[in-house]
């Protein structure tokens, strides 16, 4: 909870100009927003209070309205008046549009050239743009599939300052585009790319520090994106390159401690989940670990709390309590005990893909087969509510949930969703 808390506060200025926004029009209480990859605290919680319905089917979940659009992996960003919404256009463009968040109709678009190809391994999955973008309340910044980043002002769209990795920093393309979603705090902007971790500033995207370079391209070609909490009292950003582990002191770039995390062909993809002053994660071709820095003297090191054999992949999970829940290689769920690193349930498969979103004792779960399922966090079984096929395309976007309203980001669509029955 300490380390929730934390994050809260440091993207507190999100929150004050939320508040801020909404108390000036007269709207009373805030409108509830989701400003970057995995939500406000960007570790798939919602914050105490909001109640979600027992069951997903007839008039539980209405839709408010839809949008068909290009194709997209980026998750939706949601403000108090508007949607931010990303899209790869004829295979040549990429596109980001600013949505009415009540109606769906169009604020304003801007694009740009930008479009790669996949490895054929990968083809089948898209070529599309990847990474979710962050919000601050004032600017968006958006990564294009090319190792590009732009910032654009989030009231109108205009183009405040772009980063091209390659061209600046002579780095190599990403051979899977770019993937990691920044992550936005205070003045600064963090970010994998350029085959390092950056730290730009982010009114002028003119880089404070690089750090984790790897040239020869694993770390450019990072999966995972950037965590900030306090590990022994020690704030540090947590980054997963594709080859390790490390936490990294976000004000000097200098690296607290690191450890290599086995995973086949660098599929190191999850973004880092904190469990008191240790830190979660999983990998395709690996297994599940739970590492804990540790200062001896002054030197630093890294204990192995715990391995579990089950090999995650591409979701990232949610903790609730003392458990986790992960959506596996092999496409089941699972929970572990994090004091034990004990599976208590493994379920029957379910997709290839699932963002998870936890709400109290509830977890809900969209798969890359358009299917949301409402489970409870159940430490002693798998206790499925309800499920629901929400979608005919695939929808490998994280959902977005804000209050009574659920977002959906479809392969070519965006749909807006409204609990109209709760508890």
């Amino acid at each position: 909870m300490r380390n929730v808390l934390r994050v809260a506060v440091l993207l507190g200025m999100v929150f004050s100009v939320v508040e801020s926004t909404v108390r000036a029009e007269g709207q009373g209480t805030p409108v509830a927003t989701w400003p970057q990859w995995r939500g406000p605290t960007r570790d798939g919680q919602i914050p105490v209070g909001t109640i979600w319905p027992a069951k997903l089917a007839g008039n539980n979940l209405q839709t408010l309205w839809r949008l068909p659009l290009g194709p997209s992996y980026s998750g939706p960003i949601v403000a108090v008046d508007r949607v931010f919404v990303t899209e790869t256009r004829n295979a040549k463009e990429e596109v980001v549009k600013a949505l009415d968040r009540r109606t769906g109709n169009v604020i304003w678009e801007v694009s740009w050239p930008g479009a790669m190809s996949m490895p054929f391994f990968a083809k089948s999955n898209g070529d599309w743009i990847r990474s979710t973008p962050a919000y601050d309340g004032e600017s968006l910044y958006v990564a294009g599939i090319r190792d590009l980043l732009v910032c654009l002002d989030a009231k109108t769209g205009a183009e405040r300052w772009r980063v091209d990795f390659p061209s600046r920093y002579k780095s190599s393309l990403p051979a899977f585009g770019f993937v990691c979603s920044p992550l936005a705090v205070g003045d600064a902007l963090y970010v994998q790319a350029g085959s390092s971790l950056f730290k730009l500033d982010k009114r002028t995207g003119e880089s404070i520090w690089r750090t984790l370079t790897d040239e020869g391209g694993m770390n450019g070609s990072a999966f995972s994106s950037p965590y900030l909490a306090q590990l022994g009292g020690a704030e540090q950003l947590l980054v997963q390159t594709r080859t390790k582990l490390a936490g990294v002191d976000p004000e000097t770039g200098s690296v607290r401690w690191e450890q290599e995390v086995p995973a086949f062909r660098g599929m190191n993809i999850l973004t880092p989940t904190v469990f008191r002053d240790s830190v979660f994660t999983s990998t395709y071709g690996g297994k599940s670990f739970l590492y804990t820095p540790t200062t001896v003297g002054a030197k630093p090191k890294v204990e192995t709390t715990w391995t579990n054999k089950v090999e995650g992949y591409m979701s990232s999970p949610v903790v609730v309590g003392n458990h986790v829940y992960l959506h596996l290689r092999n496409q089941r769920l699972t929970c572990i005990d994090m004091t034990t690193g004990k599976s208590t349930w493994t379920t029957t498969p379910f997709g290839k893909y699932m963002s998870l979103v936890a709400n109290g004792d509830k977890i809900l779960a969209l798969d890359e087969r358009g299917i949301l399922v409402l489970f409870r966090a159940n430490p002693e079984k798998f206790e499925q509510l309800d499920t629901r096929q929400i979608s005919e395309q695939d929808t490998w976007a994280h959902l977005a949930i804000c209050g009574d309203e659920v977002f959906i980001r479809e392969r070519k669509a965006m749909t807006v969703y409204r609990w109209a029955d709760v508890e």
